[in-house]
């Protein structure tokens, strides 16, 4: 969580590219990572894992080329918050899709901590930065990001999670390829430190965070997963205020602590619950 927060600061920090080269280099830079990870390790990607993959690679390109425009238009405590609105689509659908029962305390956490997103999202209305188109193409993101749990947390009934991020990886950098050739962005060289930038964007938020989370999803609930991804807009908007001086309001911080506060709760029940099933 802490990695994919610190995509989008990264992301807007590298100013001197438009979004749509960002996202191209950044992709096909993790791809390689990716693949040449599992060379190394003796499990090359399969053709198998492309086919299951598929579904998850182009919902993972649509919602990374939607967030990095955003990012552009309006602020990351924006751009964060609306896309971690996400879980709740997630509770209302994982009982359908996985037989997943989150209790009753679950859903109340989960509505407490997405109004301290609201929170924060309210708080940087006319803060320099804020853009209402921005926040429309957020809001698109969410559909997309929902769509890569679902398949994340499927595909993990047939291929190992390093096979998954492999090809999802490859499937999102070659989606992505046409709509960055297409805005004219990617025919302008990085500098030097626009490279050392985007190969920090592909290995930590990129590589790392997405092999952590992929296997993740094998191991927790997907309402679980979904629902801790709102840790995201908070450690976000901290590291916006701290790296690249954007303004947060009083109330945002409240916010934030609302956030914090409800993932806590979910998450020592959960644990509590996990102790008592051993037992």
């Amino acid at each position: 969580m802490v990695g994919w927060a610190a995509s989008g600061v990264i992301a807007k920090g590298i100013s001197e590219l438009g979004a749509m080269a960002v996202v191209f280099w950044r992709m096909w830079i993790y791809a390689a990572i990716v693949l040449l990870f599992l060379k190394m390790r003796g499990t090359p990607l399969r053709r198998e894992s492309l086919r299951v993959s598929w579904r998850g690679g182009i919902s993972l390109g649509a919602d990374i080329m939607l967030f990095f425009t955003a990012l552009r238009l309006t602020t990351v405590a924006n751009a964060t918050v609306i896309g971690s609105c996400q879980p709740l689509i997630m509770l209302l659908i994982a009982g359908r899709i996985f037989g997943e029962r989150p209790r009753r305390q679950d859903w109340g956490m989960a509505a407490v901590a997405i109004i301290g997103v609201g929170l924060v999202m309210f708080g940087s209305t006319g803060i320099p930065g804020w853009s209402p188109r921005g926040d429309l193409l957020s809001v698109a993101t969410v559909v997309a990001w929902t769509a890569y749990f679902v398949f994340s947390k499927l595909s993990s009934r047939h291929i190992e999670s390093s096979q998954y991020t492999g090809a999802t990886a490859l499937i999102c950098a070659l989606f992505a390829t046409p709509f960055a050739l297409a805005s004219g962005q990617v025919f302008d060289m990085p500098s030097a430190n626009a490279w050392m930038w985007l190969v920090v964007l592909s290995v930590g938020p990129g590589f790392a965070s997405h092999m952590l989370m992929n296997w993740a999803l094998g191991q927790i609930p997907a309402w679980l997963g979904s629902t801790l991804t709102l840790g995201i807009p908070v450690t976000a908007t901290i590291m916006a205020w701290v790296f690249l001086g954007e303004e947060v309001a009083a109330i945002q911080f409240l916010g934030m602590a609302v956030v914090l506060l409800a993932l806590g709760v979910i998450v020592l029940g959960q644990s509590k619950s996990t102790q008592s099933d051993i037992s």
